[in-house]
């Protein structure tokens, strides 16, 4: 099977890649979008997000929805993948990651709409839950709900 062009400058797809130290360093790659011509929305999920708390250092965790509508390029799985692992070692609260990733994807991609979910575990015995959007859902695009339970505890 030959690689099609659109995805030769890709780094880190088909190899073995380590998991970048932040996520700074973390390289989001990108290919075009090979359905200009319509609207359609693309659902990344990461039920086992982690970060670290900035003050105590202990591990924080959330269930991470994403949701775009690209326009002229796509995130590249693999790479978001890597990146969203490099928070693991990363201090901050749950505002700034969860902001922080939309705004990174922004930047990456230029999408025509985002949002992010973040759905995060207590933290003191209180869940945080932290939503981000940008622009606005194109007419006739199916934006389904999220569907993620608040913390419920046991049971």
């Amino acid at each position: 099977m030959t690689t099609p062009s659109i995805y030769n400058n890709l780094t880190q797809l088909g190899s073995n890649t380590a998991l970048p130290e932040s996520p700074e360093q973390a390289v989001l790659e990108s290919v075009p979008n090979p359905e200009l011509e319509v609207d359609y929305l693309v659902r990344f999920t990461a039920p086992e997000f982690t970060s670290l708390c900035p003050l105590t250092g202990q591990p924080d965790f959330a269930h991470l929805v994403i949701d775009y509508i690209p326009d002229q390029r796509l995130v590249e799985s693999k790479s978001l993948k890597l990146y969203l692992g490099s928070f693991r070692n990363h201090g901050a609260f749950h505002e700034a990651c969860t902001v922080g990733i939309g705004r990174r994807l922004i930047a990456e991609l230029a999408p025509k709409w985002l949002r992010i979910g973040g759905y995060w575990y207590p933290r003191g015995g209180m869940p945080i839950d932290v939503f981000f959007q940008y622009g606005e859902v194109p007419k006739g695009v199916w934006v389904p709900e999220q569907k993620v339970d608040g913390y419920r505890g046991r049971g």
